[in-house]
């Protein structure tokens, strides 16, 4: 816990969490296992480009 005692005081001052990078590397882990196994990286770049992800 003393470890990490400045990050569990500035949620308590700022009420800033890391929320939304969590949420950002949940849908890499979406997209990775929706995709898993695909080998033409254009027709990812592509689906990434429509936001079909």
């Amino acid at each position: 816990m003393s470890i990490h005692y400045q990050n569990i005081l500035n949620y308590f001052d700022n009420r800033s969490t890391n929320a939304s990078a969590e949420a950002f590397n949940a849908k890499i882990k979406a997209f990775r296992t929706q995709f898993r196994g695909v080998r033409n990286v254009k027709f990812l770049d592509q689906a990434q480009k429509l936001g079909s992800i």
